[in-house]
């Protein structure tokens, strides 16, 4: 069986962050484990508190799974301060762990900050240029790259911009984008995809970004190409997003449904 490794928050209400990355590898069939670097307070309203966890204790977490857990692919999420961003970065690098995909959350879908200003740059300088994927959504990518996107030919432009950065594909998610049809738009190796799908109506979109990053995670864990294991991972989290339990208030974001099936494994895929 393969292994999985999530860097990032734990969200109590279970929608996002640690929980729902381990959910994600559960039904991708690989083994997840965690490196906790902070601890929130939530639900499906929003975030009333949230605390980082300890440098060193993050750096030991990392150290442990690398030395008998190793991940065949790893992911980072919410990472909180400046100081977790640098030790993740050590770590990674240290430990040589090159299958990784970057999702540079800074704000919850909520619309609550869960990154210290301070730390936003230096995901860009130092995290990217590790990272075979960055995974921002429209606002994330803005930040990162310094610029306005709002449009797919401008997501094209902000991908090009954090291949430049140092990362081997950037993957811009399109759900911020106005109108019945959304665009993720992947730039790899020199070429670009779009991915479309209509937009759902709903507010069950609690997660969204973290489940995907673990399902792109999953599948290059199992050795997929990287555009296959990007299409897989865009095809779980819609029909997540489909099948949304409904749970939580009306005036919240619920979370996704993280049974629905992963996409059929090839028959000469092993364990």
């Amino acid at each position: 069986m393969r292994i999985a490794l999530t860097i990032g928050g734990s969200d109590s209400g279970g929608a996002a962050g640690i929980q729902a990355d381990l959910k994600t590898f559960h039904q991708f069939g690989v083994f997840g484990t965690s490196a906790i670097t902070a601890v929130t307070a939530q639900n499906t309203r929003g975030v009333t508190d949230w605390q980082a966890m300890p440098q060193e204790l993050v750096a030991k977490q990392i150290d442990a799974l690398a030395e008998d857990l190793r991940p065949a692919a790893l992911k980072s999420g919410m990472l909180g301060s400046s100081a977790i961003v640098e030790t993740v970065a050590e770590r990674i690098a240290r430990h040589r762990l090159t299958t990784y995909v970057l999702d540079p959350v800074m704000v919850a879908t909520s619309g609550d900050r869960l990154l210290d200003r301070d730390a936003e740059q230096l995901i860009a300088r130092r995290l990217a240029p590790l990272a075979l994927l960055v995974t921002p959504n429209l606002n994330e990518v803005e930040i990162l790259v310094e610029d306005t996107v709002r449009t797919p030919d401008q997501m094209e432009r902000a991908g090009r911009a954090l291949v430049s950065l140092g990362a081997r594909a950037a993957l811009v998610k399109g759900g911020h984008l106005e109108g019945a049809v959304l665009v993720d738009v992947l730039v790899h190796d020199g070429r670009v995809r779009r991915f479309t799908h209509e937009r759902i109506d709903t507010t069950s979109t609690h997660g969204t970004g973290c489940t995907l990053s673990a399902a792109i995670t999953a599948g290059l864990a199992l050795g997929r190409p990287l555009e296959q294991a990007v299409a897989d991972g865009l095809d779980f989290v819609h029909r997540a997003i489909a099948a949304a339990p409904g749970l939580g208030s009306n005036e919240g974001h619920g979370p996704l449904n993280h049974f629905v099936p992963a996409p059929p494994r090839p028959p000469t895929e092993g364990f």
